[in-house]
């Protein structure tokens, strides 16, 4: 379920997203602080998976509490939790399988997607979110080195419409509109002129007055700043570009110029996004207008001015840029709510594609991994014969919450549900056998096409492992005393 998330300044975000949650709930257990960075531990390194990796942590640290409620020593539990650790992963191993990922196989890729998206509120739309998140990673990895640049998918939320008309755009957008009403709406074959530097007249750093006592003082000061406007447009008129993209902002004597000059021109476009135009277009920034060169100038086939919705929210689209390939994923959604949340479910499928093309081994979702492990590790503490068994046996008690939590979520009996999945993957000796959360009828995970990556699913383990060990080893907690304690 959704968790609603109210700050301070009474800010509202609605999600289920594990780090988007611990990341905004106002923590201040120390041991709970250190859940908080297992979470976004994992977010950075595989960008999905975060809430499973916070309950099997959690999982790990009940079942280590009855341990020492029995009077086992925490260093033999933690022994115990490394080998389970290793038993669980060495299963993994064993159960993961390759998939094809060729032009025709592509359709695995969306699998993986759909199962990131089908918990979210994107659910109902999961198949045309899949498709964009597939396609976006595909149109800017690079298939030889397997590595994916994320600074070349953008994503970009506008209020209006429904999730199913967001789009993939092969290009960059920008939130901006034509500095001038007037000025051209499309431009093709652009050639781009990208500035770090406002149009506008420069300023002393020292402090200074302009006294202006006669209209010939006014009419001479009016021409110098004519002139230096003039000077600016003209260089860059001379050096062959017919687009301008600026950092900073025009002055509306030069914006003027520009449209007169059939100059069209961005202003106040931020500086990740001139960077990232300076990448694809192939520009150089130019922090001088003396510098203006046609060889520093960017390209693209088209840049245009779109609308969207009914409130005529502007947009400029720069399409097919030739130096490097930059898509925009354009989100729409009723609130602001709903579109930051998709955007985050964005990330995470994105997340889980790229994930997939670096290492093509997945395992299957629905819980079928978790339950498979734990009848592994079961196995491997029932040959056991020191103290260490107990520590195994309580590892794969802890792999079972998450297929718990699934069945439960899914309105099962959890506790029922687990004992008919782990029987029926101890009998059919099948590991693909998981939770029918969307009620498909099979809970075979092959079948219904839920795979997750193995590399996410082995980080989870061993991150929430690491995690639980270094909490065990600690025996005491030293805090700093109050000031107005007495005696201090």
């Amino acid at each position: 379920m959704d968790k609603m998330l109210v700050s301070k300044d009474g800010d509202v975000t609605v999600t289920n997203d594990g780090a988007t949650i611990v990341e905004n709930m106002n923590i201040e257990h120390p041991i709970a602080k250190l859940l908080v960075e297992l979470s976004k531990s994992q977010d950075d390194e595989s960008g999905d998976g975060t809430t499973g990796v916070v309950v099997l942590a959690g999982a790990l640290l009940e079942q280590a509490q009855k341990l020492l409620d029995k009077g086992i020593h925490p260093l033999k539990i933690i022994e115990g939790f490394d080998k389970a650790c290793e038993y669980a992963i060495e299963n993994l191993e064993k159960i993961s399988t390759e998939i094809n990922l060729t032009e025709k196989e592509y359709e695995n890729l969306k699998k993986a997607a759909k199962t990131a998206l089908c918990s979210k509120v994107v659910s109902k739309h999961q198949d045309h979110f899949a498709k964009i998140a597939v396609e976006a990673i595909l149109s800017v990895a690079d298939l030889e080195r397997k590595d994916v640049n994320f600074d070349m998918i953008k994503v970009e939320g506008k209020v209006g419409g429904n999730l199913g008309e967001t789009q993939l755009i092969e290009g960059i957008v920008i939130d901006k509109e034509m500095s001038h009403p007037q000025m051209a709406k499309k431009v093709e074959d652009a050639k781009i002129c990208i500035l770090n530097i406002p149009f506008e007249p420069p300023k002393p750093k020292s402090k200074y007055n302009i006294d202006i006592k006669s209209a010939e003082d006014y009419k001479k000061l009016y021409e110098t700043e004519q002139n230096y406007f003039k000077t600016m447009v003209q260089n860059v008129k001379e050096s062959g570009a017919n687009f301008v993209i600026c950092q900073w902002g025009f002055d509306d004597e030069a914006n003027h110029l520009l449209m007169h000059s059939n100059l069209p021109s961005v202003r106040w476009v931020g500086g990740a996004e001139i960077e990232q135009i300076a990448l694809a277009t192939g520009g150089r920034i130019i922090n001088n207008f003396s510098d203006i060169k046609k060889e520093k100038l960017g390209s693209a086939r088209v840049i245009k001015e779109i609308t969207i919705g009914t409130k005529n929210q502007k947009m400029i689209v720069i399409e097919d840029c030739p130096k490097k390939k930059a898509v925009t994923i354009l989100v729409r959604g009723g609130s602001t709510m709903i579109v930051d949340e998709a955007k985050r479910c964005l990330h995470d499928a994105l997340c889980v594609v790229r994930n997939m093309l670096k290492n093509n081994k997945i395992v299957y979702g629905g819980g079928a991994t978790e339950v498979s492990c734990s009848l592994y590790v079961s196995e491997k503490a029932d040959n056991t014969k020191t103290i260490d068994q107990y520590a195994i046996r309580a590892f794969a008690e802890a792999l079972e919450v998450i297929p718990i939590s699934l069945a439960e979520n899914s309105g099962y009996n959890g506790i029922e549900y687990l004992a008919n999945l782990k029987a029926k993957q101890k009998k059919e000796n099948n590991p693909c056998y998981g939770v029918d959360c969307s009620k498909e009828g099979t809970m075979n995970m092959m079948t219904q096409g839920v795979y997750e990556g193995f590399n996410a699913k082995k980080q989870q383990i061993q991150l929430a492992t690491q995690v639980c060990k270094m909490i065990l080893k600690i025996d005491d907690v030293i805090k700093p005393h109050d000031l107005d304690e007495p005696g201090y």
